[in-house]
């Protein structure tokens, strides 16, 4: 049963006409799957084959059939195989039916991207994840997880059913009456499969899809209603005069040092009210630094606030809120200098200040801020790179110099 809602998701991955492609192959699975299930039925019947707890009803059937020699090995060797492929085409259908309902704004967006191989890997690796949460929760126990699937499965079957109902329905189209009648006898089977798996399954794990389906129903609705809200909160469907604003840039200094100095220099690209900060956490320190900066000299202001409580944070964001209720900054714009270190220890170390910094002023309306990356040793890999340029240039033109002699 596992590929016949994999064919009707994944319509669209079929060859152009893709709809009539995709009816063919689901007849064809539909009779192929008839075809199985009255010959495994009938030859149980006339074996005798009761399902047991150590060997399946196929593998009984087999070996009535084939006896214990290599035919029944093959035959057990295919039916493993076409379990890995029905294991496959989850892996195959939710993520391509997940980025369907990311577009329709019912899951998160990002269950419609595309991976590096073309594949919504997303989907892949939130299934992959809950896969692994089962067979943790249920200790490896597939018996247990069978009622799961079954009653999924045909719940599934049930509202599609019920869906293609209301579409013929609506449309009115040719042949509507027995389309919709042969749809709705099909919803009122799989819907009583279904009531009478929950009722005999219900004690021995049941219980989780009938409380699942309706949290995973509710969750999507939530989705879409937050979808909904954004995009009417981003929408902009006026037109504007362009708003000369008083732009202040502030650069949290903590020295003077090459990262300070580069976040200084792009700060004076985009504003003339360029302000570094300084927060005052030893005063020893900051007299010192207000010596050096005054020797420095680059016409930028040194700000000092003063942090009894030795906190970098508050006073940063008490000055910034005093900027904008005097009226002093329509929009801020904090510059922070970010240590990009070599190796991944040194991100352990470093950085710290700058994210703390961000975090901070992520939720203020009119506060911007912004990174100017250092990337620590660049500098002397790039003289390095210089220097080896202009050796094999010397190198160079030493081999012409002796050809040409």
């Amino acid at each position: 049963m596992t590929g016949t809602e994999a064919i009707s998701n994944g319509v669209g991955a079929f060859k152009q006409p893709s709809a009539k492609n995709a009816a063919t192959t689901l007849a064809w699975m539909a009779a192929i799957l008839g075809v199985l299930f009255l010959g495994v039925s009938g030859l149980a019947r006339h074996f005798a084959v009761m399902p047991t707890a150590s060997e399946t009803v196929l593998s009984q059937v087999a070996r009535h059939v084939f006896g214990g020699g290599l035919v029944y090995y093959v035959f057990q060797y295919a039916t493993f195989a076409i379990l890995v492929l029905a294991a496959n085409t989850a892996f195959a259908d939710f993520p391509r039916l997940s980025s369907i309902l990311a577009r329709d704004r019912f899951m998160p967006r990002q269950f419609a991207a595309r991976g590096d191989r073309l594949a919504f890997s997303n989907g892949i690796i939130a299934l992959a994840a809950v896969a692994a949460v089962l067979i943790w929760a249920f200790r490896g126990q597939t018996s247990a997880l069978i009622p799961l699937y079954a009653i999924g499965v045909f719940v599934c079957f049930t509202l599609s059913q019920a869906g293609m109902v209301v579409h013929w329905v609506r449309s009115r189209a040719p042949g509507w009456r027995w389309r919709a009648a042969l749809n709705g006898l099909g919803a009122v089977a799989t819907a009583v499969v279904s009531l009478i798996q929950v009722a005999t399954k219900f004690t021995e794990g049941a219980w989780i899809v009938v409380l699942i389906i309706p949290l995973i129903i509710y969750v999507l609705v939530r989705i879409h209603r937050h979808y909904e809200h954004f995009a009417r909160d981003v929408a902009y469907n006026g037109q504007a005069p362009l708003m000369f604003l008083h732009h202040t840039v502030l650069v949290p200094v903590n020295g003077i040092t090459k990262p300070a100095a580069g976040a200084l220099v792009y700060a004076t690209t985009i504003s003339e009210d360029v302000r570094a900060i300084y927060v005052e956490v030893d005063p020893d320190t900051s007299a010192e630094l207000r010596r050096r900066w005054e020797e420095w000299d680059i016409g930028v202001e040194l700000v000092v606030l003063e942090s009894p409580y030795r906190s970098v944070l508050r006073p940063l964001v008490d000055y910034v809120n005093g900027l904008i209720e005097r009226g002093e900054g329509d929009l801020v714009t904090l510059v922070v200098p970010e240590i990009v270190p070599r190796s991944w220890l040194g991100h352990l170390l470093h950085n710290k200040t700058a994210l703390f910094i961000r975090t901070a002023f992520l939720f203020r309306p009119n506060v911007v801020v912004t990174a100017v990356p250092y990337l620590i040793g660049r500098a002397a890999r790039l003289r390095d790179r210089l220097s080896h340029d202009e050796r094999l240039d010397d190198e160079d033109e030493a081999l012409v110099a002796a050809a040409s002699r």
